[in-house]
């Protein structure tokens, strides 16, 4: 069986990682080179950077400080935000980026993930996507961090964005996002029954036992998670530990 992976996200705002709530409410979790060299220190899996508002602004990620956050770790780097073409692409691979996430330059020209895996093979290519339900139960994605609904369903556009390249999916809960409540396993666990390509969860860690339950109930490959860690809840070392004690396979 494959390890089930544990990633820190550092969500960036103005060169500062921050942590909401439902994506919004944010606050200060500290500097995110010294964060991503802590958890590449501690033995996580991999590190995600997302540049939460370029989309939004209009903007390209920094990628001066993306260089400065990969030359301080030795893990799988994935960085995302402001990603609009694969010269986008090619600046962040050659700053020191192992994949990128594109979220919602992907929705709108969706033809830019099969530009990036022909270019640059399918393993380079997360696509993130941020959904959340309706009154009917319905999850929807939404564009531009959170802030714009669209006419894609979460399921339909996963299996359209595997079929076009995608080497992982970044599922991200708007709902379950910064609640600390546990993940949203019934989407998850849909999505993976659906799909044939790994299954990162987004949003809601704030036990250990979520993470049990998310590889478990959920049926996800990776769990990625922001203010548990970054404000000291839950160490990587003894989460790591919690899951090998109950026969998750990790990398210790």
């Amino acid at each position: 069986m494959l390890a089930k992976r544990i990633i820190p996200c550092l969500d960036v705002k103005d060169g500062t990682t921050v942590k909401g709530v439902n994506f919004v409410n944010f606050r200060e979790a500290g500097d995110p080179v010294e964060l991503g060299k802590r958890y590449s220190d501690a033995g996580a899996d991999e590190l995600v950077y997302l540049d939460i508002t370029a989309s939004h602004e209009g903007r390209r990620t920094f990628v001066e400080l993306v260089k400065r956050v990969a030359s301080a770790i030795n893990i799988p780097f994935t960085v995302g935000g402001g990603i609009s073409d694969i010269d986008d692409v090619e600046k962040l691979l050659d700053a020191g980026a192992d994949k990128i996430s594109i979220n919602s330059a992907a929705i709108r020209n969706p033809e830019l993930i099969d530009g990036i895996a022909s270019r640059f093979g399918s393993q380079v290519c997360v696509v993130a996507i941020d959904a959340k339900t309706t009154a009917e139960n319905e999850w929807i994605c939404y564009l531009n961090g959170g802030r714009i609904p669209t006419g894609k369903t979460l399921f339909e556009w996963a299996k359209e964005a595997q079929e076009r390249g995608a080497g992982e999916i970044l599922f991200t809960s708007m709902d379950h996002d910064g609640v600390k409540s546990g993940f949203a396993n019934n989407a998850l666990a849909a999505l993976n029954d659906i799909l044939s390509i790994p299954v990162i969860a987004s949003g809601g860690a704030g036990s250990y036992k979520d993470f049990y339950d998310v590889f478990t109930i959920g049926k996800a490959d990776a769990a990625l998670a922001a203010s548990i860690f970054h404000f000291n809840e839950i160490s990587v070392e003894r989460l790591k530990r919690y899951l090998n004690e109950r026969n998750i396979t990790v990398r210790l």
